[in-house]
């Protein structure tokens, strides 16, 4: 087990290595969503929404709404950036916890969102602004983690994306080859591992969405653990080896 979580978020990748720690990421963000929603009201890995939002409620006079909406996108940048910048400052040290500096923070925000989120309870404006800005900070953090480490192959808070992918692969899966026997005009292959894995994420997306709703709902702010506690453990071995490392 301890070998297993050291490789899902270790400098060294494979594409095995990745996939499962997107099949994570993406059940976290499903969950952190859903349990956002459940806190304040809105979705927070949706910038395509927030950006319509704004538009919205600048033609409708809610400028307010359309502030929030702002610093819900500078947050999402904010927080891809944090993740850029932790991503390239290990790197250039030789660390081991290249990704799991920017997983690690991801969770320790996570447990911040369940303290701020209890206040929000009692104060709805004050603290649920703070809770929707954490949020997409952290959608946009964990966003970027994935999407370095695979080279910009997959994306776990995306899901327009990924559903767009899979329509793409689904399309060629289903062409008929009739014409393509030249080389102007190559067969069209679809990528069956890809269909799989992106129907898988969609899937996790989805689940970690369902888990986070029923826990929220039953158990409340407390079921912020089941989502900061995996991303805590998985980064917790590179970041003890490069401790190690350097006391040596």
């Amino acid at each position: 087990m301890h070998r297993y979580f050291m490789r899902l978020a270790d400098r060294d990748r494979s594409e095995e290595a990745d996939t499962h720690l997107a099949y994570l990421l993406a059940f976290v963000a499903g969950g952190a969503n859903a349990g956002g929603f459940m806190v304040v009201h809105q979705y927070t890995s949706h910038m395509s929404g927030i950006v319509s939002g704004m538009a919205d409620s600048l033609v409708l006079g809610q400028i307010d709404i359309a502030v929030l909406g702002a610093g819900s996108l500078v947050a999402f940048v904010c927080g891809a950036a944090t993740s850029a910048f932790a991503v390239n400052w290990a790197r250039r040290r030789g660390l081991r916890s290249v990704y799991a500096l920017p997983l690690a923070w991801e969770g320790i925000l996570l447990l911040l969102f369940s303290i701020i989120s209890s206040q929000a309870q009692q104060n709805t404006t004050h603290f649920t602004i703070q809770v929707i800005l954490l949020l997409c900070y952290v959608m946009g953090l964990q966003n970027a983690v994935i999407t370095k480490l695979s080279g910009a192959r997959i994306r776990t808070t995306h899901v327009t994306g990924m559903v767009t992918d899979l329509g793409i692969e689904i399309g060629k899966l289903i062409y008929l080859n009739r014409d393509s026997t030249s080389e102007v005009h190559p067969r069209v292959r679809a990528d069956r591992r890809k269909i799989r894995v992106l129907a898988q994420l969609i899937g996790q997306f989805f689940f970690g969405g369902l888990i986070g709703a029923w826990l929220f709902k039953t158990v409340g702010l407390p079921a912020t653990l089941a989502f900061a506690l995996p991303l805590l453990g998985i980064s917790a071995s590179p970041l003890i080896c490069d401790i190690k490392n350097r006391s040596r």
